[in-house]
């Protein structure tokens, strides 16, 4: 891995389209970044000239690093732009300007065409290249085409629609140092971590955006993101690497919470969000020491929706509890080897326990999913009685089997449980938000509801539940108890609960 360069920005894209906005959004973003990216595509013809007669003086105030753009729409940019627009816009930029700015990002198009030429001084220009559909193969040799032209920085960036593309972003950053500064990104979520590891590995700078809806490229996180959240700008070759693997996971809370126990504890470790669409290519070329193709200090991951099953042929040890459960969600990495673990159960009986003595209880579990069984395998071993509520019975009676528990129908739900679990995702947000697996229940005779969503954090059921005079438990419980688990085994480090409930805005219900 290159060490991290000794000038190393976050650069936020100025995005607006008049000359009022642009300007504003540039105070903004000369607070909050370290460097800032004036995308003059942005503005039309008749406002360009406007803020061009302005920008000298401000360039004097704003005292950072400023990059200027002109892109084409072709190449992502926000305006029909012929070559020789292109060519004209460059050739009278005002000198005033030119000895201000940093870089003058230009596309490799432009600067083949001139063949040598000099529109601007070298040491100044940015050599760019994006694609905003894939990851094309042959990237590192695009790269070696970049380093031919005299420009003093080498840009690319390209859609990753798979995690596996991330491995070309980050090989263009080895090719390119050190005898030139780079900047390689990937774009979609897919090519997030690209984002975040780009400093740490060398590049010259990485976008965030001001805001959400002010990104200049899909994928693009905050700058508060990228200092906060992930203390980009911090990470070094030494880094620890933890993550969520599942697809999708743009949603995920889980970076929240570890990077608020990583930022707590002053550990130099980052958590990121990997989109992973193929499991086995990920593990192959990602993760498993003997065989991956990144140099990174990966030390462990949790494993989400859909991979929980297919990740265990790929482990060396796999522990008892999710041998039994048949799932995994976490993966520790020690030397060689992959160990399996599930912290789904501890996680979602610790809270439980706190309120309730399980042992004879009768609980009426609503589903018959992966949720479920995990759910079944901690009460059974509590010596709670289960009554497994499913729409479709048949489903549920091996999973009743294996755990010495009833079925009844999820429709019309009747019982006489005092613990009511709901394992289903109805009631989720983005899947059925406001509904209730249970609409039409007379819940007012039972204890407590529990309820595994938690987003929203009051979901229909809890609310129907409150209003029926019972105790509720919200899934955000179960969310951090397993995460507080996986944190544990990664590090040794126990008792970092009450940082991650404080990281998802609240405190233990």
């Amino acid at each position: 891995m290159s060490p991290k360069s000794s000038l190393s920005l976050i650069c936020v894209p100025v995005t607006e389209p008049s000359v009022g906005a642009f300007l504003a959004m540039s105070e903004a973003a000369v607070k909050s970044a370290d460097a800032i990216e004036l995308r003059l595509d942005y503005l039309s013809q008749e406002d360009l000239p406007a803020l061009l007669t302005e920008l000298p003086r401000r360039l004097d105030e704003w005292g950072k690093p400023v990059i200027i753009t002109f892109r084409p729409a072709e190449q992502g940019g926000m305006r029909s732009l012929s070559l020789e627009a292109r060519l004209d816009f460059w050739r009278n930029l005002p000198a005033v300007i030119v000895e201000r700015i940093a870089y003058a990002d230009l596309e490799l198009d432009l600067i083949e065409h001139l063949d040598g030429r000099a529109l601007l001084p070298w040491e100044k220009v940015i050599c760019s290249w994006h694609n905003f559909d894939r990851t094309p193969g042959d990237l590192p040799a695009l790269c070696g085409r970049m380093l031919r032209t005299p420009a003093a920085v080498i840009k690319v960036a390209a859609k990753c629609n798979r995690i596996d593309d991330c491995l070309s972003i980050f090989e263009c950053i080895d090719l390119v140092r050190p005898d030139r500064k780079v900047i390689a990104l990937g774009m979609g979520m897919a090519g997030l971590m690209t984002r975040v590891l780009a400093l740490s590995r060398g590049a010259l700078l990485t976008f965030g955006s001001l805001s959400r809806g002010a990104e200049s490229a899909p994928g693009q996180p905050t700058v508060d993101e990228l200092k906060t959240l992930y203390r980009a700008d911090k990470l070094d070759s030494e880094t620890e690497i933890y993550g969520v693997v599942g697809y999708p996971v743009a949603h995920s809370r889980s970076p929240l919470m570890h990077n608020a126990v990583l930022t707590a504890l002053d550990r130099n470790g980052v958590y990121l969000p990997l989109e992973v669409l193929d499991v086995d290519s990920f593990i192959r070329d990602l993760v498993r020491p003997s065989t991956r193709k990144l140099d990174w200090k990966l030390r462990g991951l949790s494993v989400t929706i859909p991979h929980k099953l297919n990740v265990m042929k790929h482990l060396d040890f796999i522990d008892p509890v999710a041998l039994q459960i048949g799932a995994v969600n976490t993966i520790v990495i020690e030397g060689n080897k992959l160990h399996g673990y599930n912290t789904d159960v501890n996680g979602a009986m610790s809270p439980l326990e706190e309120i309730v003595d399980l042992t004879g209880r009768h609980v009426a579990v609503l589903g018959a999913g992966g949720s479920a069984r995990a759910i079944c395998y901690g009460l059974s071993r509590r010596g709670a009685r289960i009554t497994i509520h499913a729409r479709d019975q048949a489903k549920a009676r091996p999973l009743a089997q294996e755990f010495s528990a009833s079925v009844a129908s999820l429709d019309g739900f009747k019982s006489d449980a005092a613990i009511i679990i709901n394992c289903t995702p109805i009631g989720m947000h983005g899947h059925s938000e406001g509904q209730s697996p249970v609409p039409d229940a007379d819940l007012s005779g039972v204890e407590l509801v529990y309820d595994l969503v938690y987003t929203p954090k009051q979901t229909a059921l809890l609310a129907q539940a409150e209003r029926s005079g019972c105790r509720t438990l919200g899934g955000l419980a179960m969310l951090v108890g397993q995460a507080a688990d996986q944190f544990r085994l990664w590090t040794g480090i126990s008792d970092m609960a009450g940082v991650m409930w404080k990281a998802l805005g609240g405190s233990k219900e």
